[in-house]
């Protein structure tokens, strides 16, 4: 398995994954959105025999009162339905918060599983004084820093791109 930056000719094959991997469109559609409206994103798939099994996608995110914190929202993630439970997911997981670091990302949130997150650090995200603009369940968003003690005096809304709203 190989896990790499996102390339222009993968676009067919992440839009087919995400569609298949979702309940519906919408979150194809909006990695296409995002990939052309927002800057600063990290995207990676994971590729075996030169098919993509994997896609990942890093975008940033605002914490009220502290606009020049460096946050990024994990979403979406997908794995082809065939490829599942071989560790694709967590290698991707593991390989984009590598990203985040070397781009000098301090803190990532992710609305996601709860028994799937922390195996990555994740915490629930109230620990941090940090809520999601979405109305959650409190588990279900979480947070890890990148940067040691990078949330220690920030607290907030996280607010993602408006695009996501329509998801």
């Amino acid at each position: 398995m190989k896990i790499r930056a996102e390339e222009e000719k993968d676009w067919p094959a992440v839009y087919s994954l995400n569609k298949s991997s979702f309940e519906t469109a919408s979150e194809a559609d909006l990695v296409s959105l995002l990939r052309d409206q927002v800057s600063a994103v990290i995207s990676l798939v994971a590729e075996i025999d030169q098919e993509v099994v994997g896609h990942i996608m890093f975008t940033p995110v605002s914490l009220s009162g502290f606009p020049a914190s460096s946050i990024m929202g994990l979403a979406p993630m997908a794995v082809s339905s065939k490829k599942r439970s071989r560790g694709i997911g967590s290698a991707l997981v593991r390989k984009g918060m590598e990203e985040c670091r070397k781009h000098g990302i301090g803190a990532v949130v992710v609305l996601g599983h709860s028994g799937y997150y922390p195996r990555f650090g994740f915490k629930p995200a109230s620990l941090f004084s940090i809520q999601c603009e979405y109305d959650v369940p409190e588990e279900v968003f979480m947070a890890v820093e990148v940067e040691p003690s990078y949330l220690s005096e920030k607290y907030g809304v996280v607010k993602y791109h408006e695009l996501f709203a329509g998801v």
